[in-house]
């Protein structure tokens, strides 16, 4: 099964509002740049690549966490991280059930990720995914 038919299936799995919340993240990583692909790891962690890793995200108890692995590294005007702060690599993005994170901030943010990945490329010059990774996956239904 591809990844990207793994973690329609996951979303689907999640009959609460986590699953709206993780299609949201999905959709708003996929739509941040076409060179965006998506993988399954670590036995059902949805994850999101342009030049490097960018984020994962999961389903947890009263909360979706939402990591960026090199969230330590970049700015956060926006103050969006709120979760691992204290790390020299990653931060998260705790999202609870009443939380109304900004869309348009939330873009921006993987915006600044994906840019970050690309300064830290040798040569600084864009690669396409390794061949380990699932390809950008065709418009699927709305999982809302």
């Amino acid at each position: 099964m591809k990844p990207s038919e793994r973690i329609d299936q996951h979303i689907a799995s999640i009959a609460d509002w986590r699953g709206n919340v993780l299609a949201t993240i999905r959709r708003i990583m996929l739509e941040a740049d076409p060179a965006v692909t998506e993988d399954w790891k670590w036995m059902g962690t949805p994850v999101w690549y342009c030049d490097g890793m960018v984020s994962l995200a999961n389903p947890h108890r009263g909360k979706v966490k939402w990591t960026f692995v090199k969230g330590a590294h970049f700015a956060d005007p926006e103050r969006l991280f709120n979760a691992g702060l204290a790390g020299n690599e990653w931060r998260a993005i705790d999202i609870f059930e009443t939380d109304r994170p900004s869309e348009t901030a939330l873009r921006r943010l993987v915006k600044v990720a994906i840019g970050y990945n690309r300064s830290q490329l040798k040569g600084n010059d864009a690669s396409g995914p390794s061949p380990k990774v699932a390809r950008r996956p065709r418009a699927t239904k709305n999982h809302s």
